[in-house]
């Protein structure tokens, strides 16, 4: 496996003494896909911990940071980073986490551990199930997939729905997670199909030709974002479904911010249910776009699972701020993150209590082209305070008792 360098970020607050008193340095365990077909999913989420730690360091001096970071790689091969990261580099916590499978290699060493894991986008529902020590600020895929299929049977006219997903946990909930919500709402799936699996971008045309002669209304989509979204939307458009009116549908997976101006207008028209995009209209996400786009340029804006990973790394630092500097006690981090809540770049959020899982508003937004020629989204509607739709319905495994 190649691996990413050990990389220490020192936060450089306002000195390492006040009042006398000497302040803690925190090691973070970072865990994100610094190579492979996801790099672009691990840097998304890498800049935003580097630059919230560039931005706040004051808010936890006399205490510093360090960030020790470690390449997610496929599946099991989390499991070992995470332990190496706890026995040997002694890290308080870890975070990231861009794909399922190494989310749940982890979960068992985090909980025998007892260090806490604070995923930034990992979107299985029951991945919280698997550890007490498991919170999550990004999003399980029932929160946006299910919401999203109530909507298009109410509201976009998607009498008929292909569903297409690509095969791993994720993929799978986001399927059910629609067909739940759609089927309710009166929608007649037209087929389900896998399209291949996140190691590697498939050749998407011989599914979506699939989906072309089904002739739906709608084609319901979930692939796990960066190339893949890229891959699949140039299909859709090669394939000519936009022109034969099979509207495109699905998670904010399928436009990440980074992406969609190389989308073109093959994407024009798509319309997506997630919690963020880098053009809301509020005071946080005004000042994050801002920041980041100061350190890192206007072509490269971010996405929401930057912002997730924005959210996670404040959470890092209150728990700091408000146990000055104390984290040997995991448990103790868990409870305090328990109902915590923040005016985020998504707005407001908070932690589920029961769950562990993050509580936000699901926002249904078309991709549009701009006045300045761009592309960018337009809020359709707004589904208010969503909980993980698997748990509050209790479906499958979110039906069973957890941690």
């Amino acid at each position: 496996m190649k691996r990413a360098s050990s990389m220490v970020l020192a936060v450089l607050g306002l000195g390492v003494w006040a009042g006398g008193a000497a302040g803690e340095t925190i090691r973070v365990g970072v865990v994100l896909p610094y190579s492979g077909v996801n790099a672009d999913l691990g840097s998304q989420m890498d800049k935003a911990f580097d630059l919230y730690v560039r931005k706040h360091a004051g808010d936890i001096a006399p205490h510093k940071i360090e960030l020790v970071k470690r390449d997610e790689g496929p599946g099991a091969t989390a499991k070992t980073v995470v332990t190496e990261l706890i026995t040997r580099d002694k890290v308080k916590l870890v975070t990231g986490f861009a794909l399922s499978p190494s989310a749940i290699a982890a979960a068992p060493v985090v909980t025998q551990a007892k260090v806490p894991m604070l995923i930034s986008n990992a979107g299985t529902a029951w991945i919280t199930q698997l550890s007490p020590y498991i919170v999550r600020f990004s999003f399980s895929m029932w929160h946006q997939a299910h919401p999203m299929g109530s909507y298009s049977a109410d509201k976009l006219g998607c009498k008929t729905t292909a569903i297409g997903y690509t095969d791993y946990p994720p993929g799978k909930d986001a399927a059910e997670a629609f067909r739940t919500g759609y089927e309710k709402a009166g929608g007649k799936v037209a087929d389900v199909i896998p399209m291949g699996n996140p190691a590697q971008v498939p050749d998407f045309t011989p599914f979506l030709q699939r989906v072309k002669d089904a002739k739906p209304d709608c084609f319901y989509v979930f692939v796990p974002s960066g190339a893949h979204s890229a891959g699949l939307v140039k299909s859709y458009g090669e394939v000519g479904l936009r022109a034969a009116g099979v509207r495109l549908i699905g998670t904010t997976d399928v436009v990440p911010d980074n992406k969609l101006q190389d989308m073109g207008e093959a994407v024009v028209g798509a319309i997506v249910m997630g919690a963020y995009a880098a053009d809301l209209d509020n005071p946080a996400n005004k000042a994050f776009v801002a920041d980041w786009t100061a350190a890192y340029g206007a072509d490269a804006p971010p996405d929401f699972m930057s912002a997730a990973a924005w959210d996670a790394m404040a959470a890092i630092f209150h728990v700091i701020k408000t146990l000055d500097g104390k984290l040997d006690d995991g448990a103790k981090v868990v409870e305090l993150l328990k109902g915590y809540s923040r005016k985020s770049p998504r707005g407001e959020i908070s932690i589920d209590p029961m769950t562990r899982d993050v509580v936000q508003d699901e926002r249904a937004m078309e991709i549009v082209r701009k006045a300045d020629g761009k592309l960018g989204t337009k809020v359709l509607g707004v589904v208010e305070k969503v909980k993980d739709q698997c748990k509050e319905l209790k479906v499958g495994r979110c039906g069973q008792a957890g941690n």
